[in-house]
């Protein structure tokens, strides 16, 4: 059973995690929308999605999952590095390519790829790239 310090410490890490998701979304929407038309939408999901998600991983280990010890760098590094190329590059795209030929653009597509992803990539961070000694959950 859950304690009531429990319950508001994860809902606090869950807002953490709410603004840096904030930090990765904003700096690879920016990125991908301006150099779709210059690029490719293929080439610009992996230019956005990698500076976002740089800046996404100093902050999660960081900050909202506290992973500091250098000894777990490399670990944590390598899951999130395997979880990101699956899920962000290869999904995200499909999820955009999906949307686009259906008429949505990427200025859209990219909210509508960010829903899903914030459940998502929540779930997945916890449970297995930035999981600690510690229960799950």
């Amino acid at each position: 059973m859950r304690t009531k310090a429990s319950k508001q410490k994860e809902a606090i890490r869950f807002v953490e995690y709410f603004v840096t998701g904030g930090v990765w979304f904003w700096s690879g929407y920016v990125l991908i929308v301006l150099l779709d038309n210059h690029i490719g939408l293929f080439l610009a999901n992996l230019v956005g999605n990698g500076v976002g998600l740089s800046l996404n991983f100093l902050l999660e280990r960081a900050w909202v999952f506290k992973s500091k010890r250098a000894a777990k760098l490399a670990i944590t590094a390598r899951r999130y590095v395997i979880y990101t190329v699956l899920n962000a590059f290869l999904l995200n795209y499909l999820i955009l390519y999906v949307l686009q030929r259906r008429g949505i653009e990427p200025e859209i597509g990219q909210f509508i790829a960010a829903g899903f992803f914030t459940v998502w990539n929540y779930v997945w961070y916890r449970a297995w790239v930035f999981r600690g000694k510690n229960k799950i959950w």
